[in-house]
């Protein structure tokens, strides 16, 4: 029987990277933090646990110190490295420093592993001091073997930022979302033995879960999904102008006919432009000119809605992947009468299951390596 290590989710949103390990087979949970209700409803409503705590306390910490547990997971808030938010990294108070947070969280307990998630964004914040200077804490201030990092003979830090980063579309999803994956072992734990461990995150998913975005798009959809006629013309006018001055900038359909394996751009929390980034033209009939009462136009002749919350979902390997029971059913919801929008930031922020899983393998191996070389 293989043995379990017990987890600490921290910055939980709604359990992506716990359940990413929990479908590796030998990890489970001890202990949860996340501050945003909705998320935490979400969570309660999926693993039975109260996940409201916030890492930034010194009564949270005590309750880590507490917690016998043997690997860290932590996916850091988007908003202070992400592209979709303001730049601002360590000098955001409320969310830059909470690397520091989880530092010192790792200084007191002293877990045997982490894993940390973040946008792939972090690599070139500030021309990459801002990823140097965690690498920087975790390899000298905190004694871990990271791997992708090693030391010259002068003791510096010698790494390849780009090789942290794992887009979610070689990990069996459809999304172009990559993503940076930092991974540790505890050199006061299991001594120089970590310097045996493979040097390099895994970089796909052998068997796809999806073909591509036909094989997830819930087609006839519901007609609240349907753009009205005069958002269409909004989005058309607004690309237009963003083309004739050169940008890129402008709404996505991404599944056109023309394109033979569609993906998605990645979904965001922020919302609005995750989804107009992702727009599919549905083939639903009757739809054309309807009147909804939620739309200050009638809906759009072209076919072109936003994707539902549900191909959201699968997008990130919660819906139709991650909870399935042992008949192949899928058993993933949300709390009752939660709206769309909470859906969505969820989703948003979560991240993409199927890539953790592989990530949670690999920590498995390495930690089997470890325990028999330390025995």
């Amino acid at each position: 029987m293989s043995k379990i290590y017990k987890t600490i989710d921290l910055c939980a949103g709604i359990g992506g990277i716990r359940r990413g390990y929990e479908l590796a087979g030998c990890f489970r949970n001890v202990l949860s933090a996340e501050i945003d209700k909705n998320a935490c409803l979400t969570y309660k409503h999926l693993y039975g646990e109260d996940a409201m705590n916030d890492i930034t306390t010194e009564e949270f910490k005590k309750k880590v110190d507490d917690t016998e547990y043997d690997v860290l997971l932590a996916g850091f808030p988007c908003q202070a490295f992400s592209r979709a938010g303001k730049k601002e990294g360590f000098m955001d108070k409320t969310r830059g420093t909470l690397f520091f947070d989880i530092a010192e969280i790792i200084s007191r307990s002293h877990p045997k592993a982490f894993m940390l998630e973040n946008v792939d964004n972090l690599i070139t914040h500030e021309k990459g001091q801002t990823f140097h200077t965690i690498i920087d804490v975790l390899v000298n201030d905190l004694n871990y073997k990271v791997i992708g990092v090693t030391k010259d003979e002068n003791g510096k830090l010698v790494y390849d930022a780009r090789s942290f980063v794992r887009n979610s579309k070689n990990f069996g999803v459809p999304q172009n979302r990559p993503r940076v994956y930092i991974m540790g072992f505890s050199r006061d734990y299991y001594g120089d033995s970590v310097d045996s461990l493979p040097n390099t995150l895994p970089e796909k998913r052998k068997t796809p879960i999806y073909n591509d975005l036909n094989d997830l798009l819930e087609m006839n959809a519901d007609d609240k999904y349907f753009l009205s006629s005069g958002y269409v013309e909004t989005l058309e006018r607004h690309k237009a102008r963003h083309e004739g001055k050169g940008n890129g900038f402008g709404y996505r359909i991404v599944n056109l006919p023309e394109i033979e394996h569609p993906i998605s751009n990645a979904i965001l929390a922020t919302g609005g432009s995750g989804k107009e980034r992702n727009l599919v033209l549905d083939p639903k009939e009757g739809v054309a000119g309807k009147v909804v009462p939620s739309k200050q136009t009638p809906l759009n002749d072209k076919g072109i809605r936003a994707m539902t919350p549900g191909e959201w979902g699968k997008l990130q390997g919660f819906v139709n992947y991650a909870f399935l029971d042992k008949d192949g059913n899928d058993t993933f919801s949300f709390p009752e009468k939660l709206a769309d929008g909470p859906k969505y930031k969820q989703f948003g922020n979560a991240v993409t299951i199927p890539a953790v899983e592989e990530m949670a393998k690999f920590m498995k191996k390495c930690l089997a390596q470890l325990e028999k070389e330390r025995k």
